[in-house]
């Protein structure tokens, strides 16, 4: 049954366009749409990022036209969405009703129709508030509107949760100093590398060399590295700060207080960090 969008619903259509069609886009490439399964890093993007994340089921769906479609890119349809809160999983201060709306630009086929977005379809969905509108929101970016899954949706709780704690991993923003110190004997030796956080908050890493042993690698959120500090695991929030934010070589001014053997052996010491935390796959292009 065709859904008769009402005056309202126009509105917030034509509210949000500016937003669902033009995030991620200041290059003029077209809209990143989520298509393949997210992974960690897609997920922290876009739950650390946006104030909004909730579990929806869709309560009406109807593509828009028109003026209210007005700056789609070609390929795409824009769908104008209601859809009941399930989970909250954060919101904005004052938080949310029990049905919202919102409008999302999906892809269209080879046929060039917009896909059907079924009454009782779940989403994770990732949004800002809109002014003066507590049911409505802005998707945060292009494809922050993802299938539901129960394993999903417990991965963004944890990301959150771990976010908020008082010793969260802060957000890289830059490598500071790098040291090496050779041990007492050949093969041994120890490099520390400063990093630079948005909250000014101290971490470090370290590696230790030790004759005969497989090197051995840690990161300390204080100012002091004890033996509780480890290397981070994976699709975590630590090791997302560093895998998905570290640069692939160490800037020149990280060596300014190493000679040339000291630099090479942290620039190896770096390459090894790298080689452990390994790649931060992503399946969308970040806004």
């Amino acid at each position: 049954m065709k859904i008769n969008v009402s005056r309202i619903a126009l509105g917030v259509a034509l509210a949000l366009l500016s937003g669902v069609a033009t995030a991620g886009d200041s290059q003029g490439s077209a809209p990143s749409i989520q298509v393949n399964a997210p992974t960690y890093a897609d997920l922290a993007d876009l739950a650390l990022a946006a104030p909004i994340a909730a579990h929806v089921r869709v309560a009406r769906a109807q593509e828009l036209k028109k003026e209210a479609a007005a700056g789609v890119r070609p390929g795409f349809g824009r769908v104008y969405i209601e859809a009941e809160i399930v989970s909250l999983i954060r919101s904005a201060d004052g938080g949310l009703p029990s049905r919202i709306r919102y409008v999302v630009d999906l892809p269209r086929d080879p046929k060039g129709k917009v896909p059907k977005v079924r009454k009782g379809t779940e989403f994770l969905v990732f949004g800002l508030p809109v002014p003066g509108k507590a049911d409505e929101i802005q998707l945060a970016a292009p494809d922050a509107q993802i299938p539901y899954a129960a394993a999903r949706t417990d991965q963004v709780r944890t990301i959150l949760r771990e976010s908020t704690q008082p010793d969260a991993a802060p957000r890289i923003t830059g490598i500071g100093r790098a040291f090496h110190v050779p041990g007492a004997i050949p093969g041994e030796s120890e490099t520390q590398i400063f990093l630079q956080t948005a909250a000014n908050q101290p971490v470090s890493m370290t590696v230790l060399r030790r004759p005969g042993e497989t090197p051995q690698w840690a990161v300390a959120l204080s100012e002091i590295v004890d033996d509780a500090a480890a290397a981070p695991k994976r699709d975590s929030l630590l090791w997302y700060r560093l895998a998905c934010t570290l640069p692939r070589a160490l800037p020149g001014r990280s060596l300014a207080d190493a000679d040339a053997a000291g630099a090479a052996a942290i620039q190896n010491d770096y390459r090894f960090i790298l080689e452990q935390l390994g790649p931060c796959p992503r399946t969308r292009t970040r806004a």
